[in-house]
């Protein structure tokens, strides 16, 4: 026997007797918004109801990871476009409840077709300050720049990626400052296993394998005002510094050249640090600096690292403690 019991009406969903819902879900495909309806939306923004938690500042409020190709221009006169993860955010005054967060990437998306630069990017964050009626700004690109790397001995060539990222900070003062952030891969073979191996040959006619591992360092460069420094500098003096950076395209007799260089540039996670150091502080184009690196050990179940910076009084610190980022 069937419960003849009436089902209670649903608010979105017709009941199994039939019952329609209280509301109608329908898109309008049809429907054209115009001016005044715009103008009648709400805008939360505009809320009066009291701001919830702690009447004070937020130092950065934004938007982080939205993606667009940007074009960038190389050191040769080309013009490259690279898929590019964007981070911009700006700081919010106590009595303001939020920022209109759209705004920010409508800047961008102005300025989409230009060259990025340091320059450029001063200019969208002056754009998006006036637009959200904010106090500072900073805004952080990052994208994979592609290099072309010769073999070090067959003469075949590949690309390698860097990861880079350009920064841009606008402060209350006005004043603007331009970061680039680099990073190098590379190899680091151990002195102290080099040398325990000859030891063991010399004495024991032992055959051994002396440890190396890949390893990354991450510059944080600020540029000097009226200066540019290219991405294909900063890898050129990481190069000068280092030596022993990792292999696209290798026959025999490049695996070769490699062990051999590595051979003649034995560095510590010290001397790494050390070695990029005194590169940096010859640029004349480079304010400040901090270099974190990180040697992935093959020894150890652990990454020997280090940090480094210029040390200029209120500017960029050892602080780096972000290791894990650091990992290739």
């Amino acid at each position: 026997m069937s419960s003849s019991k009436k089902k209670n009406p649903m608010y979105l969903h017709r009941t199994a007797d039939g019952a329609e819902p209280r509301i109608r879900r329908a898109y309008d495909k049809k429907f054209k918004v115009t001016p005044a309806y715009r103008a009648s939306l709400p805008d939360m923004m505009e809320a009066a109801e009291a701001i919830p938690g702690a009447i004070v500042p937020i130092q950065q409020v934004g938007i982080s990871h939205f993606k667009l190709p940007l074009k960038y221009r190389t050191k040769a006169g080309k013009t490259l476009t690279l898929e590019t993860s964007v981070t911009g955010t700006v700081s919010l005054q106590a009595e303001l409840k939020g920022i209109n967060m759209s705004r920010i990437m409508r800047t961008f998306y102005a300025h989409k077709d230009e060259i990025t630069t340091g320059e450029w990017m001063g200019k969208v964050l002056k754009a998006y300050l006036r637009k959200v009626e904010s106090k500072s700004a900073r805004l952080k690109i990052a994208f994979s720049y592609p290099m072309l790397q010769e073999s070090l001995r067959s003469g075949l060539a590949g690309y390698q990626f860097y990861d880079v990222a350009f920064e841009g900070l606008m402060t209350a003062d006005g004043r603007y400052r331009r970061f680039i952030q680099f990073d190098f891969v590379y190899s680091s073979a151990c002195p102290c296993s080099a040398e325990l191996s000859e030891h063991a040959r010399d004495q024991r006619e032992a055959y051994t394998v002396p440890h190396s591992q890949r390893s990354k360092a991450r510059l944080l460069i600020e540029e000097a005002e009226g200066k540019k420094i290219w991405i294909e500098d900063i890898q050129a003096l990481c190069l000068r510094a280092l030596r022993t950076e990792t292999q696209v395209m290798v026959k025999r007799e490049d695996e070769q050249a490699f062990a051999e260089l590595n051979g003649a540039h034995l560095k510590f996670v010290e001397d790494a640090a050390r070695l990029l150091y005194a590169e940096l502080i010859k640029d004349k184009r480079i304010v400040d600096f901090q270099v974190a690196c990180s040697h992935q050990e093959s020894l150890h179940s652990h990454d020997a690292v280090s940090v480094i910076c210029k040390g200029v009084p209120g500017g960029l610190a050892a602080d780096f403690f972000d290791f894990r980022t650091l990992v290739c």
